[in-house]
């Protein structure tokens, strides 16, 4: 790692989720406790080839960062200003900088996940589904406070980024922006966002199935792998009587892909801010709150907001 590597407070961080995770080797929790060791260009525990950083990436969000290690950061309360209703889930993109990797070996999958567990479980978040693609990452949480996703977040993106920058030499942001988000607040939505989530290394064509990813919780939700960062949500739940009924209830909803339209709808609505509920949400819950359902009619729409120009991402290397 030289220069440039995660410190050994780090290693050990990183070496410990590892081990919590089955299927990862054993010999990674040793490795990252030894001096000088680094996992390669390639996934060691997978045949995904990583881009060099001049690549041209398909992605996605940008979060300022203080140096120090993650011990040391402070906790910065975010701004209030997105659609948020203590226990109700969200669908969230954290993308990285003008479609550049974020997340380029092993290692910084690993700690990114431990970062995300440990922040979720101070701050009264529960994490129910997860994708980590090269170049953005996916999240379905539900905050028990208004604040809390938002603070995760935050600090989440301010901690990697230390790491990430601290690791490859490099300065400056790592993230396009603030994070994206929308409410998934129905049944429908909230499962429909579990398969957005994981089905996300198949549409971009990394893998054939979604159980062949190895950085998303598909494992977890459809094989019961170990994966303590996991809070099923009742949705989920609902699927089945007890655990076995469930996981296959689960598997059963993978076996054909997300219908266009909807897939249009839970970008377009992630992008824009836009609560996907039922209609009895929108009308007692979101537009008596004044949130807005629906892009405008007016203006000019921009690209992030156009289901067209999203769905154009993935016919390159990495879905959103």
């Amino acid at each position: 790692v030289g220069e440039f590597g995660p410190r050994s407070s780090e290693r050990r961080m990183i070496a410990e989720r590892a081990v919590e995770i089955d299927g990862l080797a054993p010999e990674l929790f040793e490795a990252f406790l030894q001096d000088g060791f680094e996992l390669g260009g390639r996934h060691a525990l997978h045949d995904i080839s990583m881009p060099e950083e001049d690549h041209e990436n398909r992605g996605q969000s940008p979060i300022s960062v203080n140096a120090g290690s993650h011990s040391h950061v402070s906790e910065i309360m975010p701004r209030q200003s997105r659609l948020v209703l203590p226990g109700v889930a969200l669908h969230i993109i954290q993308r990285g900088n003008n479609r550049q990797a974020c997340f380029r070996r092993d290692s910084d999958f690993l700690l990114y996940l431990l970062h995300l567990r440990e922040l979720a479980s101070r701050h009264g978040c529960a994490v129910h589904a997860y994708c980590l693609m090269p170049n953005h990452a996916h999240l379905l949480m539900t905050p028990s406070t208004e604040d809390a996703l938002s603070t995760v977040m935050r600090n989440l993106g301010q901690r990697y980024v230390q790491y990430f920058n601290r690791s490859y030499g490099r300065t400056g942001t790592l993230w396009e922006g603030r994070y994206r988000s929308c409410i998934a607040e129905s049944a429908r939505y909230v499962l429909a966002c579990y398969r957005y989530i994981e089905l996300n290394p198949v549409r971009a064509s990394l893998v054939q199935s979604a159980d062949a990813y190895p950085w998303s919780s598909y494992r977890r939700n459809a094989h019961d792998r170990e994966d303590p960062l996991i809070t099923a949500h009742p949705e989920y739940l609902a699927l089945g009587h007890d655990c076995d009924a469930q996981q296959t209830s689960y598997r059963k909803l993978f076996e054909d892909a997300i219908e266009p339209a909807l897939l249009n709808r839970i970008r377009n609505a992630t992008n824009g801010g836009f609560p996907l509920g039922s209609e009895k949400f929108n009308s007692d819950v979101a537009l008596s709150r004044g949130w807005k359902i629906a892009p405008g009619r007016p203006g000019r729409p921009s690209g992030s907001e156009n289901g067209n120009d999203e769905q154009s991402l993935e016919i390159g290397l990495w879905a959103m």
